[in-house]
């Protein structure tokens, strides 16, 4: 295609969804955990055209306030008349100079150099097509040949027994130069079951005007798959996770098994990570070498430092953890959790808004909120700072060195000097010096001759 020819992009997005059997509407269903419609205007955009608009109709409120960027239009069809009346209602909020490619909403897994291909057949003055080989046509619409030559595009509800027979399938994608695009869809007419202005009918129109159609036949049938329904929701979600999953591998990282994978944002992995099955990896995660995720933990905007090994059934979100750190299982980090290296964080520890120096334990069920933890600390069994008084949230710093016992709570604001030891089953809520052993807890009594109630007969 030459440089100098604009190019213009259609996406079609009014479609009720009904299948869904879903409030939300169908384009913001998630793929990797973006709306499916994000995926499609990532392709749009890698051919830098010079607008974009988006056909919406049912939802179209929805969708404009989860997608709206600059650069990107919205219009509406009211009422939703079909496709070709679709595609006239966006080329009225475009220029009419270049070329302009038709894709659909729902369509996620059509890559930008497809639509590339299609954009440049079209800056040769013709009509391009997108189709596919498909194992099972039913329900899609039949591209009708004479020899080589693409005559027209029959939708299955209107096809003939024999057209029925075709497997080659028009996949909803189309470019064409701009001028002859607009002057066919509005030629169209409502001549088929549904009364619908089908934007097929331009085949036709194209022929009738001596325009050559080109088809270019996908060499995946996979990445032309459309979404309906919730099992095709869910067919096209493993095929994005297989191919994350397989670019994960080539790129060294080990996969105890790709089919249990699911990646909804971005995976930086080091050499010789290794992901056990069933794990959730959500925003923008980074896993540093030698990093061991166990099975079935979710993390969700973490850095992972070298060799650190998170075990099984672990919850991270917003946290940062440090070179050859102990996590789990079943340890939860919430946001602001930042972990140095070295530490070990156990099984039932929760750790939010805080900080552990190098070195630093808590090894089960404690609860660590608004804390600076020092270096070497240990936080002994069923500890926790309690850092909310029903309003506020208030800090508690820990020194070097402490050792706070089993059973003990810090009552924030608080500070535990350096070297400091509190003695288990303590509520501590003033100040603990450095270096001392402090007890706050009532004197043990043993009530001799004390007898245990009985039940009465």
């Amino acid at each position: 295609m030459h440089p100098a020819t604009p190019v213009h992009v259609v996406v079609m997005a009014a479609g009720l969804g009904k299948r869904m059997r879903s409030s939300r509407p169908k384009v913001l269903h998630p793929i990797a955990g973006r709306p499916m419609l994000a995926h499609v205007l990532d392709a749009a955009r890698a051919l830098s055209p010079e607008a974009i608009a988006v056909v919406v109709g049912h939802g179209g409120d929805e969708v404009e306030r989860a997608l709206a960027a600059p650069g990107l239009a919205f219009v509406r069809q009211e009422p939703p008349r079909g496709t070709g009346d679709a595609v006239r209602v966006a080329l009225a909020a475009l220029p009419r100079d270049g070329v302009t490619v038709v894709t659909n909403g729902d369509t996620p897994l059509i890559a930008s150099p497809m639509l590339a291909a299609l954009a440049e057949r079209a800056a040769r003055g013709r009509l391009a097509l997108l189709t596919a080989r498909s194992p099972d046509p039913s329900g899609l619409g039949r591209v009708v040949r004479e020899g080589d030559a693409v005559r027209r595009i029959v939708e299955d509800r209107d096809a003939t027994p024999a057209e029925r027979a075709i497997d080659e399938i028009y996949t909803g994608v189309l470019a064409a130069p701009t001028a002859l695009l607009a002057a066919w869809v509005a030629k169209l007419v409502p001549h088929n079951a549904q009364n619908e202005y089908y934007l097929t009918d331009v085949v036709a129109a194209a022929v009738a005007d001596g325009v050559p159609v080109d088809a270019i036949v996908a060499a995946d049938e996979e990445d032309t798959r459309g979404i309906n329904d919730r099992a095709q929701l869910a067919a096209v979600e493993r095929i994005v996770q297989r191919r994350l999953a397989d670019a994960l591998m080539r790129g060294g990282t080990t996969l105890a098994d790709p089919a249990r994978f699911d990646l909804r944002g971005s995976l930086a992995c080091g050499a010789d990570v290794s992901i056990d099955v069933g794990c959730v990896f959500e925003g923008a995660v980074t896993l540093a070498e030698g990093v061991h995720v166990g099975p079935y933990c979710v993390l969700r905007d973490v850095s992972v430092g070298a060799r650190t090994e998170i075990a099984a059934y672990s919850h991270l979100d917003g946290a940062t953890i440090g070179a050859r750190a102990r996590v789990g299982p079943y340890a939860r980090l919430r946001p602001g959790a930042q972990l140095a290296d070295d530490v070990h964080v156990g099984n039932f520890v929760e750790v939010k808004a805080s900080t552990l120096g190098r070195g630093a334990k808590a090894n089960h069920l404690a609860y660590v909120g608004n804390a600076t933890v020092g270096e070497r600390v240990n936080i002994g069994a069923g500890a926790i700072t309690a850092n909310y008084d029903g309003a506020n949230k208030h800090r508690t710093v820990i020194g070097d060195d402490a050792s706070i016992g089993s059973n003990c709570v810090l009552v924030a604001p608080i500070e535990i000097g350096a070297g400091a030891t509190v003695g288990g089953g303590s509520t501590i809520g003033k100040n603990a010096p450095p270096g001392e052993l402090t007890v706050a807890r009532a004197k043990q009594v043993t009530v001799k001759g004390w007898k245990r109630p009985a039940k009465k007969r």
